[in-house]
């Protein structure tokens, strides 16, 4: 880490491109009832269930196969009632699956989202209308969500200690490029109820050599990431190779957006270059990242 640097003055938050196609995203219907014979579904109220349900959407559906949400959720500790606080939700990837399984089991979810208003990026305003809006359309399925937000000049989370997990699911390289990433570690401490956790997925850099503060490549060093939720007051708790990927060499011409499911061919705000050959970066699949659990002592 690099003592004494103020990311607080580099950069504006980086809100994802792919958020723009989130009103496209729309929850479909239930499902119907199965035919006599058929063989039963998830048990209602399970992440299992959670994970199955067909209104999420047949893209994300795909994703399973890479981001292993089953497994993530439970090395995490979710668990029936808790009270959940998920940062930059995005697309809502996850959001599909928490807050119907929170509301089934008489939990609560809070999302996180951009910080408004936002004259650097103006696609923040209308991604997260169009999240709350998303949600609220469907109200039986995803309950009562609850929306704050988080920047760089935003406030708590939730109200101090009443959060059993929080959440950072791939966004610490955008906090790090918006100089905001030790106050995203300090407010989920603040969040987090004593003996909470904080689950963390994000890319993984290989091992050595000196950490871009702006992580300017999408990847992020383990040993980094420990001392960023050290110096904020967490005690690291456990590591996991769910969603490990042996594959990644890191080593791509746009940084970990060059994988799926990003699939960038051509630098940051340039037209998108149709001779680009993606074969070699899709047999990569997604990018090889950490899976990281940590403790509010109590």
């Amino acid at each position: 880490m690099q003592n004494g640097m103020n990311w607080s003055r580099r950069g504006v938050m980086l809100a994802s491109g792919a958020a723009l196609a989130l009103s496209a995203c729309g929850p479909k219907a239930q499902p119907a009832a199965k035919a006599e014979g058929a063989t039963p579904g998830p048990t209602p109220g399970t992440l299992e269930w959670a994970i199955a349900g067909d209104w999420r959407s047949p893209a994300d559906r795909v994703r399973d196969a890479f981001r292993h949400p089953l497994e993530a959720l439970t090395f995490f500790g979710i668990a029936p009632g808790q009270t959940v606080v998920e940062l930059w939700p995005g697309v809502g990837w996850y959001t599909d699956i928490l807050a119907p399984y929170l509301t089934a089991t008489k939990g609560k979810l809070v999302c996180a989202n951009f910080e408004l208003p936002n004259p650097d990026d103006p696609a923040a305003g209308p991604v997260v209308d169009a999240f709350k809006k998303r949600l609220a359309g469907r109200s039986d399925l995803f309950g009562a969500v609850e929306h704050t937000a988080f920047g760089s000049h935003t406030g708590a989370l939730c109200p101090p200690g009443t959060a059993d997990r929080v959440l950072f699911l791939r966004n610490i390289h955008n906090w790090m490029a918006a100089g905001i990433a030790e106050k995203a570690f300090r407010d989920a401490l603040a969040a987090l109820k004593p003996g909470g956790i904080l689950g963390i997925e994000e890319h993984r850099a290989g091992p050595g050599g000196a950490q871009d503060a702006l992580a300017t490549s999408g990847y992020v060093q383990q040993d980094y990431v420990k001392q960023l939720a050290k110096e904020a007051g967490f005690a690291f708790d456990k590591a996991s190779d769910i969603n490990a990927n042996s594959k990644d060499t890191r080593n791509h011409p746009f940084g970990v957006w060059t994988l799926p499911p990003t699939r960038r061919s051509s630098p940051r705000g340039s037209p998108p270059n149709p001779l680009f050959d993606h074969k070699k970066y899709d047999a990569v699949g997604e990018s090889d990242r950490m899976t990281l659990r940590f403790v509010k002592p109590k």
